[in-house]
Parts: structure tokens; sequence; C-alpha cells
């Protein structure tokens, strides 16, 4: 894989819909696609090394039943795509269950898509989108590591926010940090981030 050309192609195909504002859109809608991708690889190397696992996707959410394209005309696109991500993946995937003990991997999935948002309005061009996704091959170790890389490279774009300095962290990262650092009231870290943290973690209570 090219990066400069994925990169290039992803941002084009995104530049084409009309529900896409920007490169801070084309990142987040990038983001939950490439997430439920790789989703998909973990799922794959969990269930072969635990006999015991068992996914909480819904069938019909698992990226290889709705996402993969066998070039058999019988691919989801278009409006009938559209419909399926607004209104069947994304409404399942915000209102997973899950019980208070659950694994670390089934809670981020579900935190992913508490606050995520899909913006493209055109099913063709999320096909064409969703294709050159499915061009990554993450059991090559190289294109796996470039996985940052394209992140990184779209983010250099962002020209309005670089020069604001402000820069969007996942919620559900930002949970996962605040759960790990475990923070208390009165501490301080790197000028104030701790407390801002806890600020945060309460607001989103």
């Amino acid at each position: 894989m090219s990066l400069g050309a994925f990169v290039k192609n992803i941002q084009n195909i995104m530049r084409g819909d009309s529900g896409v504002n920007g490169d801070a859109q084309r990142i987040e809608q990038l983001t939950w696609l490439l997430f439920l991708k790789i989703y998909a690889k973990k799922e794959e190397d969990w269930e072969l090394f635990d006999e015991n696992y068992k996914s909480i996707l819904p069938e019909e959410c698992k990226w290889e039943n709705w996402a993969v394209d066998d070039a058999d005309g019988k691919s989801l696109t278009g409006d009938k795509l559209l419909e399926f991500v607004n209104e069947k993946l994304f409404k399942q995937l915000k209102e997973i269950k899950l019980s208070a003990d659950a694994p670390m991997k089934h809670k981020i999935l579900r935190d992913v898509f508490v606050s995520t948002n899909q913006y493209m309005k055109d099913g063709v061009l999320l096909r064409q989108l969703i294709n050159e996704i499915n061009k990554i091959d993450f059991d090559n170790i190289k294109e796996l590591h470039a996985f940052g890389e394209i992140y990184e490279t779209i983010l250099k774009s962002l020209q309005s926010a670089g020069n604001a300095g402000e820069f969007y962290t996942p919620r559900a990262v930002t949970d996962f940090i605040v759960e790990m650092v475990n923070p208390k009231l009165g501490e301080t870290v790197a000028e104030q981030r701790c407390l801002g943290l806890i600020q945060y973690w309460e607001r989103c209570a």
C-alpha cells in the first residue's frame, strides 16, 4: 500500500460528499471505519487463541458481513448502505448492553460509538471509501505500522486546528486514560491537566 496514494484517494472520495465538511470530519469518518476493520481482525485473533471468546457484535454488524465487497454485485451500496449504517449499524453499536464486569475489549467497542458521527450522505462514495480501506492488509506488518502514519498525515492537514492548538481526543480514549491514571482532586500533572481530566470525567458521568 502506498501511504500517500491511500490518503489522497480517501480525501478525494470524502471531498465529493456534501455531508463531510473539512479534514476534522474526514478524520472522524475514517477513524470509525478503520476501527471496525481493525476490530474484525482482532476478533479473529481472540477467537483463535480463546475458544470461549464470544463477540458482542450483532452478526449483521460484523465488518465481513456488510463492508466486504466480493465483487458479485451483492455488496451494500448507495441508499441501502446509508440506511444500514445510519439506521442499523450505528444504532445497534451505540446501544450495546454490557455487564459491569465486561472486558475492556468489549467496553471500548461501545464507547467508541457513543460519541462518534457518520457524516457521509452519498452511499456510493461511502462504498468507495470502504473499498479503499479494505485494500489495507492488517496481516501485513508494514501496512499495520503505516496505520499511525495515515492518521498523522491527515492530522497535519488540519491547518486551522493546528494553528489554534486544538486537537480532540475521542471520549473512549480519554475515559481509558482517566481509568489508568486514576487522578485525585488536588493532584496536578502538566499544568493542571490531571484536574482537567477529573472535571471532564465528572461532566460525562
